[in-house]
């Protein structure tokens, strides 16, 4: 006998249609109830890829519900039922498309539904096939059930649907460069191209041939014509990343093209109409920048029409769980299938990520490379449980409290940097010269030999 292959089955408490019936007898159903709670993805069997989303009678907006269940499941296909064929332009309709493969109405033809659930599956089992090498461990930043990323989400589908400039904001690691994909991909440019520019390695002397481009003749190396980012984003996107790393002369090239919407190569005299849409990220405040006179303001509320800031991950701990199943899951071509030990996921849950989803990402790949365990513990992610190997009668003093998070703080940074002074600095957002007076204090004043030994490694 053939085993059934798994479906998620999403509808109201209520729920007991005939088509659900049937299917049950073809498909081994996975419920959920629109009404509860958004689930966990651990309440999903490993191998489910597609579901089916049975929507109930329009009585206000509730089908707007399970917007978060969608997210949450991990489900790669949804196919809608509706009671009814939703109209064009209407907010059903626009749920429908950004979500779902196919739909159907009711009454539902079960031979043609179960067709469509057929091909979908062998859709996504390609799609598993091939992900894993992919190796694209953004995308899952932007994921998870909390409240903030959840409202994230939404602001950044929202801004998608518009033209206007957009500015992602949050600390480094939290996945700007994914978000700003996010509003590409869901644009009515996602058939353009998406030229980014890394501003922190973009030099002063070349803002304006590498932005505007040059004629041939313009300087001494220009043997022919260049296009410039902006004229190339034409009909798509140009991401500025790290926009707050750019020199105010800088900035004031790219407040030309935004004031105008035209470019003029060096050595030209033509003025080039582009239409490109400005998607801009930094990890600085742009507002603390311009009140200390190192950006634009102009810029910025050219900028900052459609603004969005990336939460970091302490604010979003209940996400953790899934996101770091999911990273394993990515890299588990290389490393084999590894999970993650009840004690690890509380050592995740607990550590206060200066380096965001990037220091997670560095810290699960790391692990699942090197350990031979087919399930983490702690110490393989370089973590530990709170007042693991402390007496729990101990009072410690709120000096002691701040010492131990500088430590893990400054272990982590030197981690994620790679051991670079200037990169660890950035993301513990202090000087150098601070970060060097907070090693030299804490390897002075370890007490474990072991302990200054590792930090003097880091060093």
């Amino acid at each position: 006998m053939i085993e059934k292959r798994p479906l998620v089955w999403l509808s109201a408490a209520n729920s007991d249609s005939r088509v659900r019936r049937e299917m049950e007898a073809r498909w081994k159903l996975i419920n959920f109830c629109i009404e509860a709670p958004s689930p966990l993805t651990a309440a999903v069997p490993e191998g489910v890829r597609i579901g089916v989303l049975e929507l109930p009678e329009a009585s206000g907006q509730e089908w707007l519900w399970p917007e978060s269940c969608l997210e949450s499941l991990g489900v790669t296909y949804w196919v809608a039922i509706a009671p009814q064929r939703p109209t064009k332009g209407t907010e059903l309709a626009k749920f429908i498309v950004r979500h779902c493969s196919d739909f159907h109405t009711v009454p539902v033809d079960c031979g043609r539904l179960n067709t469509v659930l057929g091909h979908l599956w062998g859709m996504a089992a390609i799609i598993d096939a091939v992900q894993p090498y992919l190796h694209d461990y953004q995308h899952v930043a932007l994921q998870g059930n909390s409240r903030p990323i959840r409202h994230v989400r939404s602001l950044l589908r929202r801004f998608s649907e518009t033209l206007e400039p957009v500015l992602i904001t949050g600390e480094g690691g939290t996945g700007k460069d994914a978000a700003a994909r996010f509003v590409h991909s869901n644009s009515p440019r996602a058939s353009g191209p998406m030229i980014t520019v890394n501003c922190a390695a973009l030099p002063a002397s070349l803002t304006q041939s590498e932005l505007f481009g040059y004629e041939k003749g313009a300087f001494t190396s220009a043997q022919s014509r260049q296009q410039g980012r902006l004229e190339q984003a034409n009909g798509g996107s140009l991401v500025l990343s790290g926009i707050n790393e750019l020199q105010l002369q800088q900035q004031s090239a790219i407040l030309r093209f935004l004031q105008e919407g035209e470019v003029e190569r060096v050595g030209g005299h033509a003025r080039i109409v582009v239409d490109g849409r400005i998607i801009a990220t930094s990890s600085e405040s742009l507002p603390d920048l311009i009140a200390c006179g190192r950006f634009r303001s102009d810029v910025y509320f050219r900028l900052g029409t459609l603004e969005v800031r990336l939460p970091a991950l302490k604010e979003r701990h209940e996400d953790i769980p899934w996101l770091a199943q999911s990273l394993l899951k990515i890299c588990s071509s290389e490393t084999g299938h590894k999970k993650l030990s009840k004690k690890a996921i509380q050592s995740l849950v607990s550590h206060s990520w200066p380096g965001n989803f990037q220091e997670l990402q560095n810290r699960l790949r790391q692990a699942a490379l090197l350990s031979d365990r087919s399930i983490l513990e702690p110490e393989d992610l370089g973590l530990s449980l709170p007042g693991a190997g402390t007496n729990e009668t101990t009072s410690l003093s709120l000096k002691e409290f701040r010492d131990h998070a500088d430590r893990q703080a400054l272990h982590s940074s030197l981690r994620l940097a790679n051991n670079n002074m200037s990169e660890a600095a950035r993301l513990l957002q202090i000087s150098r010269a601070s970060l060097y007076r907070l090693m030299e204090k804490h390897t002075a004043h370890a007490t474990d030999h072991s302990h200054k030994k590792q930090i003097k490694r880091e060093i």
